[in-house]
Formats: structure tokens, sequence, C-alpha cells
């Protein structure tokens, strides 16, 4: 019982983890129609700043400004280039923001090399919470529990209860309406990126000395990001928040699951079966099959809901 709550928790936090970053990328599609493949290195620039400015200022300060560092930087990618290839499509969309990626990971070579830095969290936060027969729970993962509910609360209320959630969603679905009305659309669009980006840095300062910060932290995050929002459909925020808890979940459990189908029908006395099934593919475990469930469970969510958990279907 112990192991299920201690593991249960962790998946809770890594899940959560995974929202927090994943909600700006939804957040900017669902808004202005960009799917944004350098979205996972702003994660990792957000990592970089917080260390970078935490040298100078601590810890908690550096969770602050660096998310702020990171969505300025967004906006100006988004007023002096994206807005500029939008016209373009899609297409020219997804070209300038997957070279983006690769010019965003060039810098971070650059300026603090290709080895691991030594971000880690302050020693407030090094202890742990509670303990359950003998099994320790950090308090550093609680943090980050704590930091990404307060992130889906104010983005809710924000979105649904305040006269800015209401103009961006005007902006969305009437431009026209909404700029003959006196708002700055341009303007509006340029916010949301820089929001969604933020939301990116911040995850990377809270979550990178839970990890480890190097450059490669981007391309292992990057597809788990696009699995969410695919899972939940694209769009969606409350369909993120379920697909990344549930990824969450798969990514940590699966680990405590070291059998495979061989193994089962070998403990369960099914002779016959364990026979059928004594090759290489069916002796491989849940464990080492880890890292691809997730892409599995989207493949089967595919098939059967094409537009993901939550998404809408366009008429």
């Amino acid at each position: 019982m112990s192991t299920l709550v201690i593991t249960s928790l962790n998946a809770l936090s890594l899940g959560l983890l995974l929202f927090l970053l994943s909600a700006g990328l939804t957040l900017i599609f669902s808004m202005m129609g960009v799917l944004n493949f350098a979205h996972a290195s702003f994660y990792m620039l957000g990592a970089y700043a917080a260390y970078a400015i935490g040298a100078r200022t601590g810890f908690f300060p550096a969770l602050f400004l660096a998310p702020i560092a990171v969505a300025t930087l967004g906006m100006l990618v988004e007023r002096y280039g994206l807005r500029r290839v939008h016209q373009h499509g899609h297409v020219a969309e997804l070209l300038f923001t997957f070279g983006l990626a690769y010019l965003i990971e060039e810098i971070v070579h650059l300026a603090w090399g290709k080895a691991p830095v030594g971000y880690e969290a302050p020693e407030l936060l090094q202890g742990s919470v509670f303990s359950l027969y003998g099994m320790a729970f950090p308090a550093y993962r609680g943090f980050i529990m704590l930091i990404a509910v307060g992130v889906l609360a104010v983005l809710y209320l924000a979105m649904t209860r305040t006269r800015v959630g209401l103009i961006i969603q005007a902006a969305l679905t009437h431009p026209k309406m909404a700029e003959a009305l006196g708002h700055n659309v341009p303007r509006i669009f340029m916010s949301v990126f820089g929001i969604g980006v933020g939301l990116a840095g911040l995850a990377g300062a809270v979550g990178a000395p839970a990890a480890v910060t190097e450059p490669a932290m981007a391309h292992t995050v990057g597809p788990i990001v696009f699995v969410i929002i695919v899972l939940g459909g694209i769009g969606s925020l409350a369909g993120a928040f379920l697909a990344s808890i549930l990824v969450g979940f798969i990514q940590t459990f699966s680990v405590l699951v070291d059998v495979s189908p061989y193994q089962l029908a070998m403990s369960s006395g099914a002779t016959d079966l364990a026979a059928a099934l004594d090759t290489e593919v069916f002796r491989i475990t849940v464990a080492q099959l880890g890292p691809v469930l997730p892409f599995m469970v989207m493949l089967l969510v595919l098939v059967v809901r094409p537009r993901g958990l939550f998404g809408k279907r366009e008429v």
C-alpha cells in the first residue's frame, strides 16, 4: 500500500508537470491555430534562464523572472517572425518553429555548453513532506504539484471569469468584430503566444531541478507534449489536463511492472499459451515498453476517437 500511494503521488506530480508544459501549447493552438514545434525548446530555455538568474537572485525569484524572460522572447518571436510567415499558411509556420527549435538549442550550446548544469532545488525543498511505512515523498514534488494546480486555477478563472479572457475568446472566434470594437487583435495574439511559451518556461524552471538540466531535455519531453495534446484533443485545456495525468500514471507505473505476457502465462499455469507466446516479442516486459506506451495509447485513441478525448468535431 505504501508503494502504491507514493508511486501514485509521483505519477500525479509528473502528470501535473506535463500539464504545465502542454497547457501553453494547447493555449497557443486553441487561440491562434499555430502548432509550435519549438515549444519544448522554450521549456529548456526556461530551465537554463532560471539556472542563470537563480545564481544571482536565488531560486524563488528566478521562478518568477525566468518565465517572464521567456514570455518576452516569445512575444518578440511572434511579432517579428511568426506574424510575417502566418500569411503563408500552416506549412510556413511549422517550418519556422521547427527551425527556431534548432536555433534555440544552438544558443544554449554556445551559452552553457553541452554538459548538464547543476540546477538544483533549494535546501528548503530538499526534504520530504511525509513518510509512509518508511517511504518518503519528496517535498519538491509536492511543490511542483502546488505550482501546477495554481496555474490550472488561474488559467481557468482568467479564461472564463475575466474581461481579458472574454476578449481573447472573442478575438479567436470573431476577430473582425473584435477589431471593430476597438481591440488590437494582433497584440492579443502576441500576448497569447507569450503567455503560452511563458508557461513552458515556467515548467522548465520548476521541473528541471527534479530531472537533469541539459540541452537534450527538449528532445526528451517534446514528443510527449504532442502525444498529450493529441490524446486530450487539440485545443482542449481540459483534455490536456486529463491526458497529462494519464500519461504521468502510464510512465510511472509501467516502470514497476517488470512482467511480460510469457511470464504471466507461465505463472498462471497456462503451459500451452506460454508455449505459443515463447517468442522475443512476447518476452518484452511492460517496463521495457514504458517509453512507447503513451504512443501506443495515442494510436488506440486515434483509431477509436480521432478528435481525441475532449476534441470538438469540425463541421
